[in-house]
């Protein structure tokens, strides 16, 4: 990402990407998927300020599932070297070594969903957001897993270079731009695993598509060919949710899209993700994410 936004701007954003080690440098650093990566320096051999400082993550796989390794050289190395950099980033269960190391404290931070639950039992202090792709909290910036963290460096290139930069470097990664930090980990599409009929699925992602059409259960009913009743219970039985709740659930991700993504009015961004009114609006946020639409966009409009 970095190297691209050098690329675009003919060396001008400067960037200059260092990978550091806890042994001496040349060293080998194996990954969990056994890749091994070289580093450039080690850790006591990195001073002065820093400019980004990007802290990646591992996890153990026991039997009961996944659970974030903490590192305990890594994070009194974190305790010293974060102060000095002008912002901090986690990928993936990164974020638990900023826990651990206490860069997280009184902040809002999320993580993999695999380990959200881990992240806010080990550290109370933390409030642990598992739903947005990536947070920013002042200086602190939380991803949620690789791909996420794609995103999440593209909204700092964003931040350093501006909306152009980060265009040309998605263009050139084949990336979409607009996957802003408060979206979900999980599209309503993804939310649920696929169902067993396909002309379900190819109804969720119509409905996902579509939002400001007539998706009444009687509407969906008939583009199905099927009876009102019947369509509700195959619904039900496939998704886990009735119609309605689905269809609203989508509705208010197509709102979250356009609160973060456009300055448009409240009543235009109603009408567009199809809840209607700002009345609706406000009741199907508080409901499905417990805020409000002004709320929401203070916190994830990206473009101030």
């Amino acid at each position: 990402m970095f190297a691209l936004a050098n690329r675009e701007t003919g060396g001008r954003a400067g960037y200059e990407v260092q990978l550091a080690g806890r042994g001496p440098a040349p060293g080998v650093v194996t990954t969990s998927a056994g890749v091994r990566l070289v580093t450039d320096l080690s850790f006591a051999e990195v001073d002065g300020v820093l400019d980004t400082l990007l802290v990646p993550g591992a996890v153990d796989l026991p039997p009961e599932g996944p659970v974030a390794r903490i590192d305990a050289d890594v994070v009194a190395w974190l305790r010293t070297a974060a102060p000095l950099a002008r912002r901090v980033a986690s990928v993936c269960v990164g974020a638990h070594l900023l826990a651990a190391a206490g860069l997280l404290d009184g902040r809002t931070a999320t993580t993999h969903w695999s380990t959200a639950a881990q992240l806010a039992a080990d550290h109370p202090e933390v409030t642990v957001d598992p739903d947005p792709i990536f947070v920013r909290c002042g200086n602190v910036w939380t991803g949620a897993g690789i791909s996420a963290c794609m995103d999440l460096a593209l909204a700092l290139v964003t931040e350093d270079l501006g909306e152009e930069v980060a265009l040309g470097v998605a263009r050139q990664l084949v990336m979409y731009l607009k996957r802003q930090g408060g979206q979900s980990q999980f599209s309503v599409p993804l939310s649920a695993p696929p169902a067993a009929r396909r002309d379900i699925d190819e109804l969720r992602m119509f409905i996902a598509d579509h939002p400001a059409d007539d998706l009444s259960a009687a509407a969906l009913a008939e583009r199905m060919c099927l009876s009102e009743r019947h369509f509700a219970r195959v619904f039900r039985q496939e998704t886990g949710t009735t119609p309605a709740a689905y269809v609203e659930a989508a509705r208010v991700e197509a709102a979250r899209r356009l609160l973060e993504g456009t300055d448009d009015p409240l009543d235009a961004v109603a009408t567009a993700c199809g809840l209607g009114s700002v009345e609706t609006l406000h009741r199907a946020l508080r409901k499905q994410i417990g805020t409000t639409p002004a709320a929401y966009r203070r916190r994830f409009r990206t473009n101030h």
